[in-house]
């Protein structure tokens, strides 16, 4: 056994290694996992679905995939950036979209005309998808109904923190005169003045536009394309 003498020697060392380890550790924190700057405006859409919107380019662009590259969708709506920007997409969109993963990018007539430009360089090969409410400078591939306060207004959603889900569906309450409700006895409406006085209550807020994406994605599936 050491002399006690011998150990309490030893104890300014010990506590200078110590003093060391900790400045040591302080000075350099663990690195954080590397993600791009879109701030978590990423989004899993379901049965190999991926939504990913870009508001500032290049800084944006999805990170590098594995070997298994899912379905994306890619939304550029009021979308505007500088040559390198849109350089940076279209290099982007030209590696990353392919026939068995196809890109659908959502866009509008404020998108900036450079993106547009790149992403039409590659529509033609099937891989990538426009789709959009049309503008007088803007025409989708796949025509999407709805108006620009409309599409605003579901694309601002998002941001308020809308869930995919309330921005995909449709009022389940809603209801709906089809072809057997018709031939049923007609249901008894509330006389002129009720209906004056019942107050108007707001549709929910749908993203026309990112349905349309969707319904694509899942008429494909069923059709085996993807």
């Amino acid at each position: 056994m050491r002399p006690l003498c011998f150990v309490l020697r030893r104890v300014p060392v010990l506590i200078g290694c110590l003093a060391l380890g900790v400045f040591a550790g302080a000075a350099t924190p663990p690195t954080p996992p590397a993600t791009n700057a879109a701030q978590g405006r990423e989004r899993d859409l379901g049965q190999g679905l991926i939504y990913h919107r870009l508001q500032s380019l290049p800084l944006d662009l999805p990170p590098k995939e594995g070997p298994r590259v899912p379905v994306c969708v890619v939304d550029l709506r009021y979308l505007k950036t500088d040559p390198a920007g849109a350089a940076a997409f279209g290099f982007w969109i030209g590696g990353r979209a392919t026939p068995r993963a196809p890109v659908f990018v959502l866009a509008n007539d404020v998108t900036d005309g450079a993106l547009l430009a790149a992403v039409r360089t590659h529509a033609a090969s099937g891989a990538v998808i426009l789709i959009g409410v049309p503008g007088i400078n803007f025409q989708p591939d796949v025509a999407v109904k709805s108006t620009a306060d409309a599409e605003r207004q579901a694309y601002e959603a998002f941001e308020r923190g809308a869930t995919m889900a309330s921005l995909l569906t449709d009022n389940p309450g809603k209801v709906r005169f089809d072809e057997t409700s018709l031939g049923k006895e007609h249901p008894v409406l509330p006389s002129e003045p009720d209906l004056a006085a019942r107050p108007e209550v707001p549709g929910p807020v749908v993203d026309l536009t990112l349905q349309r994406a969707v319904h694509l994605h899942r008429g494909l599936l069923a059709l085996k394309k993807l």
